[in-house]
């Protein structure tokens, strides 16, 4: 009887810490989600500094190295984010010329897909010549066995940059 008795309270204790331990998780997990929340809110709020996209700006504008905002160029593993910073002479005199080229403000970073909104933040306005607009496309250097995971990381990168309220322009592979 005694140790029916035992055995029925160390059961009992063991469902007790089983029990805790959910509840645990259950409240990690709720203080993260709720930490995801505030970081997609402060990207949401860097990003909206920027003034809305100016379509007349770049509706003529057909390749993308006369692109002047960011562009992405997604791969499989990584994404190519392409900016041009701003020209730091507000001087028109010699814009565009041998002493101030525009090649030499631009910039070229490989980055993870996760890793894709801070980046996008941590941009200086300048770079962002038509408003919070952003060129995206499939790298015409993936493998074409890569193709399907390359689409699946556009989608991602459309819905994410969608989400932060970035307007998204998508260009065909080139």
């Amino acid at each position: 009887m005694a140790f029916l008795l035992a055995l029925s309270v160390t059961a009992c204790r063991k469902e007790e810490q089983a029990v805790e331990g959910v509840a645990r998780n259950a409240e990690n997990a709720q203080r993260q989600a709720q930490a995801a929340a505030t970081e997609i809110d402060r990207q949401r709020a860097a990003l909206a500094q920027i003034p809305l996209p100016t379509k007349s700006l770049y509706i003529d504008v057909h390749e993308p190295n006369a692109w002047a905002n960011p562009f992405l160029s997604v791969n499989a593993d990584t994404i190519n984010l392409r900016i041009l910073m701003a020209d730091a002479n507000p001087s028109p005199v010699g814009q565009g010329t041998f002493l101030r080229p525009a090649s030499a403000r631009r910039q070229e970073l490989e980055i993870r897909p996760d890793k894709l909104a801070n980046a996008l933040v941590a941009l200086p306005s300048g770079a962002w010549q038509y408003g919070r607009v952003v060129a995206i496309a499939e790298s015409p250097l993936a493998r074409p066995k890569d193709r399907p995971q390359v689409r699946r990381n556009v989608e991602i990168a459309i819905r994410k940059l969608n989400d932060l309220g970035v307007v998204v322009e998508e260009w065909p592979a080139r």
